[in-house]
């Protein structure tokens, strides 16, 4: 874009505008490509709570070995792309990342999906199937909700995880496979375990190392950072010119308690795109969630109030719209200090240091040749600053 000066600041704005929402179409596109070739990173999680902290480091550490994990969490918390970033971040990206549904097939379907057979071995088997182990040879198998998987295949699966090898079904000998496994649960394990509903040999063998994702509820700091990143996505793929929501709105989201976690919370947000008729998502284009929280009878008055008018209005008479408040998406400038002075230099970098840091997980050679330095520079640089408490017990 360019434009002639002097330029309206009118002008001035939509391209900035223009140039902003390039920058996040383009990052969108990144990271759909990133998880269609499987090589998703820990900075592709959007985050800046500080309850996921953990979680991003423990993404990173797990990436770095081949320890079976386990993913805990709610429905729609986002498990699976916990287990994606694991995968891509580590020596198996861009390989199989398998995905099977423990809890959506019937023993006979599980069994023959994770381990395949033989033609003939039942009635229906024309062929033979490899299943989803041998599917991701190589690479990672994803077990979401491996605490439904029927008793007599846990021990199946406990076989694979010591031994490293399948028996298809019907098959006479076992086939060697090399995958890492991943599973995620929505019940605590060890409470099945307890209960006798899951194997307690096989649940030592999976929880290695167990990452707990937290719920939407509790890291409400990320709802905008998420509204956005869903906005710049579904309104490229529905077509519509949605700049963003309304300070109205998103209190309404921040104030919810999202029991459907993230899903829940995209899926409201592209019914809201899908339903809104002006630039910015406002609260009327989220009924369900006015409904929930203020009752049904505010969400009936709030879509009145802004349904159509019911007969022509004439150009002299319609009214003027309020102009909407200046400061709405203000953001403190990154090189201006609390003084207004200008900030100092090893302010700046020992801020852009952290960032680097959190967003790449920790991983020492990354964040390095991010910044275009060496890893000594960067060790010493995180020693003035005092950015280097815990790094050595972390690399221990």
């Amino acid at each position: 874009d360019y434009f002639v000066k002097p330029v309206a600041p009118e002008r001035l704005v939509i391209s900035l505008r223009n140039a902003l929402k390039l920058a996040e179409l383009e990052t969108l596109v990144r990271t759909d490509r990133s998880r269609m070739s499987g090589t998703l990173g820990v900075g592709d999680i959007v985050t800046r709570a500080q309850g996921m902290d953990r979680v991003l480091s423990l993404c990173a550490k797990a990436a770095r070995s081949t320890l079976p994990i386990i993913v805990e969490g709610e429905p729609g918390v986002g498990k699976q792309l916990i287990a994606r970033v694991i995968h891509g971040s580590g020596d198996r990206a861009g390989k199989p990342f398998v995905t099977v549904n423990c809890g959506a097939l019937t023993t006979d379907e599980v069994e023959s999906a994770l381990f395949g057979h033989r033609k003939g071995a039942f009635a229906g088997a024309t062929s033979d199937e490899a299943g989803k182990v041998l599917e991701a040879q190589g690479g990672t198998l994803f077990l979401d909700e491996v605490g439904e998987l029927p008793d007599e295949l846990q021990a199946k699966l406990l076989h694979v995880v010591q031994e490293g090898e399948i028996v298809p079904v019907g098959a006479e000998r076992p086939v060697r496979v090399n995958v890492r496994i991943i599973s995620s649960t929505s019940r605590r394990l060890l409470n099945l375990t307890k209960a006798g509903q899951f194997r307690e040999d096989l649940y030592y063998r999976l929880n290695v190392l167990p990452i707990y994702v937290p719920p939407l509820r509790d890291r409400t700091e990320d709802i905008p950072l998420l509204v956005d990143h869903f906005i710049g996505r579904l309104a490229a793929e529905s077509g519509k010119r949605v700049a963003g929501i309304s300070d109205a709105a998103l209190e309404l989201l921040r104030r919810y308690n999202w029991p459907g976690n993230i899903r829940q919370l995209e899926n409201a947000v592209y019914r809201a795109v899908v339903l809104c008729d002006g630039a910015y998502l406002e609260t009327v284009d989220f009924p369900q969630i006015v409904a929930q929280s203020a009752g049904r009878e505010e969400a009936i008055r709030l879509a009145a109030a802004a349904a159509a008018p019911s007969a022509p209005v004439h150009i002299d008479d319609a009214s003027v719209p309020a102009r909407e408040s200046a400061n709405r998406s203000t953001m403190p400038d990154r090189f201006v200090a609390q003084n207004g002075e200008v900030a100092a230099l090893a302010d700046v970098e020992r801020e852009l240091i952290g960032f680097a840091l959190r967003h790449y997980g920790f991983r020492m050679s990354r964040v390095a040749r991010a910044l275009g330095i060496g890893r000594s520079t960067l060790y010493r640089k995180l020693r003035e600053y005092g950015l280097d408490e815990g790094l050595e017990s972390d690399a221990a």
